[in-house]
């Protein structure tokens, strides 16, 4: 493993727009997360005035692409009659979970390390305004830009001010999922600012004009000759789809970027507390080149990837590789702590951190989405998931997919309408949680997601009245017989081979992909007064004097409880 740790820069220089930024960033991180309706899961977060009275330039979040299918269901049939996307996703996802699980094994005491990873985020997100308020005077005092956004649109302008104060004409990206969250890349070509993904799949997908549908491998849905057709545009002649051959150009495209650009931007994968640090994971260096390289470094963060300590991020890091992508370290981890001291060779000489809200406040104290705040952005959920192997990333139309986008997304959004349909693509079978490094139980929060959506009144009106006449009839003995019998009797005319496949009415979803079982000719409530004298004749008498002993002694129970009862009042 190859850890860079660029040590306290407070003697690196920092312009004075940069500092006029840091002062209008917002007020201090107990204001940010502070006020009673934090407490109740609604907290807004900064406002949008800083504290010397400046205020921030408004700048749009750009929306989701609006040429996709509006709802889940018609992007997921999409996605079900893509054979090519289908056998790529289903073949990646399997191998990387294979290598999770492999992985997790030859540890040994994967889950007491699990449990670890969960009481160190449960603990650090319940102190949330503590672990942030240390965490910013510390990279403060390291000569760091310390900044923080309610919005993604207050995000995407403290972004844009700070490429405009420089005169930045190029930035160039490592992985970053809070700048897909943002559309920042979209927003920065608005002041005529090229972004560059140097991440390689992002950089593929960037080629593409597409998002990423994997949290991390963003171009898990394309092969080498789709690959090498969007690169051969690119390069102006034809590449051959030999990976190395594509590889080596990519290589020597970005090393160019690399040298021109005047921004670094990354993503955070956590924030160490106690000494101001950030530390990024990955596998292909090109982290190493955007935080060295350019002059102004700029780190967007959600304002839960903190920890509290070096030591806790020994355990993430135990965590994280082996769950998102089986390995036991990742080839590069850097832990990088303030801007180029005058001594140092290398480095940015101004770097920002920009603490994003963005909605994740509003799961603070709310007891069914607060956990939601753990996520590590593993990605191993997608990976484990049914759903997501058969369908995609894009068909959850965001930015996060799988299990987590099916819950993330409509958190950060207050589960407006829009994304309402999106807790419905999962099976609840509990794979997520299973997975999950931390623990989160995410099959749980869909049940809850889709349980406010009905008590919102956004349900399904004959859904709401099915359940309603299934409780009625479930409820009453003599009705359950009732129905039982007329459906056995109904069944008879699409029944074939004890299934029934016929594609009509509320059996048209299902059957198209399985078929339905028949119902017995002899339900089991029917059969069980046979059951029962069976099991009662196999059965022996208990022996007289146990029997009466027996009696006594709960006798003697109730007496007792009964003393202490009326000595109690």
């Amino acid at each position: 493993m190859s850890v860079r740790t660029e040590q306290k820069g407070t003697n690196a220089p920092a312009s004075t727009t940069a500092e006029s930024l840091d002062r209008a960033a917002g007020r201090q991180i107990t204001d940010f997360l502070a006020g009673d309706d934090i407490a109740a899961g609604t907290g807004t977060g900064v406002a949008e005035h800083g504290r010397s009275g400046e205020k921030v330039r408004k700048a749009s979040a750009h929306p989701r692409p609006s040429a996709q299918p509006d709802t889940v269901r018609e992007r997921a049939g999409l996605a079900l009659n893509d054979e090519f996307l289908r056998k790529a996703v289903k073949f990646t996802t399997e191998r990387l979970r294979n290598g999770k699980l492999e992985a997790s094994e030859s540890h040994g005491n994967w889950d007491i390390w699990r449990e670890q990873g969960r009481q160190i985020r449960l603990h650090t997100i319940a102190h949330l305004d503590y672990y942030l308020n240390l965490f910013a005077d510390n990279a403060r005092l390291n000569g760091v830009h310390v900044h923080f956004a309610a919005t993604a649109e207050e995000a995407v302008s403290l972004s844009l001010a700070i490429a405009e104060s420089v005169g930045a004409r190029t930035v160039v990206k490592s992985k970053s999922m809070v700048t897909e969250e943002l559309h920042l890349n979209h927003a920065l070509e608005s002041i005529d600012v090229e972004a560059i993904e140097t991440d390689l799949g992002e950089y593929i997908i960037q080629l593409a004009g597409e998002t990423p549908s994997h949290i991390i491998i963003p171009a898990i849905h394309k092969n080498r000759y789709q690959i090498a057709e969007l690169l051969s545009a690119d390069a102006g002649e034809t590449l051959s789809p030999d990976t190395t051959i594509l590889a080596g150009y990519v290589r020597r495209k970005l090393r160019e970027k690399f040298l021109e650009a005047d921004i670094g931007m990354t993503g955070c994968n956590f924030a160490i507390a106690e000494t101001g640090s950030m530390v990024l994971f990955e596998n292909e260096g090109n982290a190493r080149m955007v935080t060295t390289v350019p002059k102004t470094q700029i780190t967007l963060m959600g304002m839960e990837r903190i920890i509290p300590s070096w030591e806790d991020l020994e355990v993430m890091a135990t965590l994280l590789p082996r769950s998102a992508t089986g390995q036991r370290l990742t080839v590069y981890m850097s832990g990088i702590s303030g801007p180029r001291r005058e001594s140092d060779a290398d480095g940015p000489e101004e770097m920002h951190i920009i603490i994003l809200d963005n909605g994740r406040s509003n799961q603070l104290g709310d007891p069914e989405f607060q956990e939601l705040l753990n996520c590590i952005r593993c990605g191993a959920c997608l990976n484990a998931c049914p759903v997501y192997r058969h369908i995609g990333g894009h068909a959850y139309g965001g930015t996060y997919s799988g299990p987590i986008g099916a819950v993330l997304t409509p958190a950060l959004k207050s589960n407006v309408a829009e994304w309402d349909d999106i807790a419905s693509a999962s099976s609840l079978c509990g794979a997520c949680y299973e997975a999950c490094p931390v623990k989160i139980p995410l099959h749980d929060m869909l049940v809850s997601l889709r349980r406010r959506k009905v008590e919102a009144g956004r349900g399904n009106p004959l859904e709401t009245i099915g359940m309603k006449g299934f409780s009625t009839v479930a409820g009453n003995a003599k009705l359950m017989g009732v129905a039982l019998k007329m459906g056995r009797i109904g069944q008879r005319l699409i029944a074939r081979k004890g299934v029934i496949s016929t594609r009509i009415g509320p059996l048209k979803g299902w059957n198209t992909y399985r078929v339905t079982p028949t119902l017995a000719e002899q339900p089991f409530r029917e059969r069980w007064a046979t059951l029962e004298e069976e099991l009662s004749a196999g059965l022996r008498e208990m022996n007289p004097a146990m029997k009466r002993r027996m009696e006594e002694k709960a006798r003697e129970s109730r007496e007792a409880a009964q003393r202490k009862g009326d000595g109690g009042h």
